[in-house]
Formats: structure tokens, C-alpha cells, sequence
């Protein structure tokens, strides 16, 4: 059975950073892809940055730099680094994974939540002013 276990989220001032974590287990696949999304109250969910098998990686556009995704294929752990956190930046936090056919692998590296099929519960993140 696929889990995935996110960590790392807190309450940050304006400007500070954090690192989170997502701990992977019972993924057999060898090709897929790791997504990060957020969703704010009130707000729809939205991609945040993805990471293929291959280590191709996508970030939404309003990334611009302040979030670095990696894995770490040893430890079966996908992160997200996130610098210069902003108030927007409030949400909670989810890794997700994908696998299945090249299209939907292509579709998940796009950050279409639609071809994840596996998700973590999520890690709060709140960003003071």
C-alpha cells in the first residue's frame, strides 16, 4: 500500500524559510512523477512543482524561484524547499504521486492534480506578516 507522510510545515515570519518533506513508502513504480500542491481557505488547490523519475522538474509560474523541488531516491523522499515565504504562501501542503501511462506522467509534470492518484495528508504551513 502506497503512503505518503508530509513534514516540516510550521509558522514562519515574512522572509523566513522552510523545508518540507515527504515520505514515500510501497511505491512500486519505477516510472512516475512527485507533485507538491497547496490550497489556501477559500481557495481551489493548485500545483506548486513537480519532479519526474528522470528528474525533469515543473514549477507553477508564481514560483519564480523561491521554491526548489528535489528527491532523494535513497531515502525515498521528496522535498520542497521554500525561501522569502510571503502571507500568500499560507496553505496547507500536499505531495502527491503519479504513475501510469507517458501522457499521464507528462500531465502530472504539468501539475494537472487530475493524474496524481496518490496523496499525502498534508502539512499546514502559515506565514506571518
Amino acid at each position: 500500500q502506497v503512503h505518503l507522510v508530509e513534514s516540516g510545515g510550521g509558522s514562519v515570519q515574512a522572509g523566513g524559510s522552510l523545508r518540507l518533506s515527504c515520505a514515500v513508502s510501497g511505491f512500486p513504480y519505477r516510472k512516475y512523477c512527485m507533485g507538491w500542491f497547496r490550497q489556501a481557505p477559500g481557495k481551489e488547490r493548485e500545483g506548486v512543482a513537480a519532479i519526474d523519475s528522470d528528474g525533469t522538474i515543473g514549477y507553477a509560474n508564481f514560483v519564480k524561484g523561491q521554491f526548489t523541488i528535489s528527491k532523494d531516491n535513497v531515502k525515498n523522499t521528496l522535498y520542497l524547499q521554500m525561501n522569502t515565504l510571503k502571507p500568500e504562501d499560507t496553505a496547507m501542503y500536499y505531495c502527491a504521486a503519479a504513475s501510469g501511462t507517458e501522457d499521464i506522467l507528462i500531465s502530472a509534470l504539468t501539475l494537472d492534480a487530475k493524474s496524481y492518484n496518490y496523496w499525502g495528508q498534508g502539512t499546514q504551513v502559515t506565514v506571518s506578516s
